[in-house]
């Protein structure tokens, strides 16, 4: 009974006492933010830098826009995502205003786009180049066969590694308050170095992190047997 009325306590004064739980319930808020925005970011950058060098691969077009392209991926998946938010905020934007929030879905969104687009390019790549005849023989350009034919077949194959994306994206968001972000993290953190406990804080943020990936992982698990059952019938 005493080991559990400890407990009971301490839960009474890191979380309870001046309701220092908020830090992680804003943190939250914050981090699920910055998620969204990033993904969104992501998936727009990332299927155009994925069009541009499947385009390149399939026509040899775009070359410039092909090398940049290439050099940006280089750049992003060869340096931690971590360094990058630092350069963006103290760097970039170094001498400017700007909310940290929305430094921090730049980061992690520009982060998560060069991962999206090999995805995206993979899956293009995959599909039969019969695809892009039978567009041609509908009277279809490059252009409407790409966004009509190929892309819709591409998505729903990589859908499933798009999803697993996000999970990651999600958890590298842990790093937002390197930049001060008051984000899940940050939070668990405030309330250690109020409480000089670090045990139920970070065991906190832990569990909520979990929490969210699995609820996610589920939520592909069912998109996967859904899609597959989808191929099946």
């Amino acid at each position: 009974m005493d080991f559990f009325q400890e407990i009971v306590d301490k839960i009474q004064t890191t979380f309870i006492e001046d309701d220092r739980w908020m830090y992680l319930t804003d943190g939250l808020k914050t981090t699920l933010i910055i998620t969204f925005f990033a993904v969104i970011l992501g998936m727009l950058l990332g299927f155009l830098i994925a069009i541009v060098r499947a385009t390149h691969d399939k026509t040899g077009k775009l070359k410039l826009l092909n090398i940049l392209a290439k050099v940006y991926l280089t750049v992003i998946r060869g340096t931690p995502v971590v360094v990058q938010l630092l350069i963006i905020y103290f760097v970039i934007f170094a001498s400017v205003n700007v909310d940290k929030t929305v430094v921090a879905v730049l980061a992690f969104g520009l982060n998560s786009a060069a991962y999206v687009a090999e995805i995206v390019r993979s899956g293009i790549m995959a599909i039969d180049s019969g695809q892009f005849e039978a567009g041609a023989s509908l009277g279809l350009n490059y252009p409407k066969t790409m966004v009509s034919i190929i892309l819709p077949q591409a998505f729903k194959n990589v859908l499933p590694a798009l999803a697993n994306e996000c999970i990651v994206l999600l958890k590298e968001t842990s790093v937002a308050g390197y930049i001060a972000v008051t984000d899940l993290t940050k939070g668990g953190d405030i309330i250690r170095s109020q409480t000089y406990e670090a045990f139920l804080p970070l065991i906190a943020v832990a569990l909520i992190y979990l929490i969210m990936v699995m609820i996610l992982s589920a939520l592909v698990t069912r998109l996967e047997r859904r899609l597959a059952k989808h191929d099946r019938g």
